[in-house]
């Protein structure tokens, strides 16, 4: 069932809030006249030429990020380098947080999970040295809805996370549960936005902008979920066969480079 705070609970806590809104077209006022591709380019080197912005965060009514992802690699790419990777800057087009789709890490899972699709993903944020795994659960159980987990490092050690889709909701409704296995925060899909939307909440224990970064990227990640899970599918009927091209993008393959290695 959806996670819904009772009165006692809203009372007595205040929640964070904030919406990650996803456009449906292409036109935007981040994108729009001649210049602001190259302006956008000049703010942040993360910001390439083939990046196409998405969408925006909205905390209180005003917009404090934008999303966007690199066009050319899932839209052109083909075999095992074609891979999302969504990336987040401020309003001001400072880089945040980047997810990236590990194909190599989600096919050993799929392979492993006899070719249920288990779509991987990596998460490096600004100022944090900790590259953050997201994945999807490859313990699929019919009627069972999917499922999300990932942890971050901090001063106090690792805290984890899962997040577990609504078993019954009109809209892609996730709730975020705690190292203690408490449900934190709830993720609210509005089926009336044709791009997609979110409105987040969470508990103001765990106000972390870390936490806050990996929520808006894997909110953007859900436009893109189903296609994920098709594409690492065939990817592994294509291995299973003997076919296909598997060989991994040279920037995905660096990731999983020893950092001890003689270079």
């Amino acid at each position: 069932m959806p996670y819904t705070a009772t009165a006692a609970e809203d009372t007595k806590q205040k929640w964070v809030r904030f919406k990650v809104d996803l456009w449906a077209t292409d036109l935007n006022d981040v994108e729009l006249g001649i210049m602001k591709q190259t302006q956008n380019e000049a703010a942040s080197h993360q910001f390439t030429k083939d990046m196409e912005i998405i969408g925006a965060i909205k905390e209180d009514g005003q917009r404090t990020g934008i999303i966007g992802y690199r066009k050319s690699l899932w839209k052109e790419s083909q075999g095992a380098k074609r891979r999302l990777v969504i990336k987040l800057f401020s309003d001001t087009m400072n880089w945040r947080g980047s997810l990236d789709m590990m194909v190599g890490r989600s096919l050993q899972l799929t392979h492993g999970a006899d070719g249920v699709p288990a779509p991987a993903f990596s998460i490096n944020l600004a100022r944090h040295d900790q590259v953050i795994p997201l994945e999807r659960s490859a313990h699929v159980l019919p009627m069972v809805p999917e499922k999300f987990s990932f942890f971050i490092l901090t001063d106090d050690g690792p805290r984890y996370y899962r997040l577990r889709r609504d078993r019954i909701a009109l809209g892609a409704d996730y709730t975020l549960y705690g190292p203690a296995n408490e449900k934190i925060g709830h993720l609210d899909g509005k089926l009336i936005n044709l791009g997609g939307a979110w409105k987040v909440k969470l508990s103001p224990a765990h106000d972390d902008v870390r936490l806050k970064s990996v929520i808006q990227l894997f909110c953007a990640m859900l436009r893109f979920n189903r296609g994920c899970r098709r594409h690492v599918q065939r990817l592994s009927s294509d291995m299973d066969r003997g076919k296909g091209d598997l060989t991994l993008c040279h920037n995905e393959a660096d990731l999983y480079m020893n950092p001890r290695r003689t270079r």
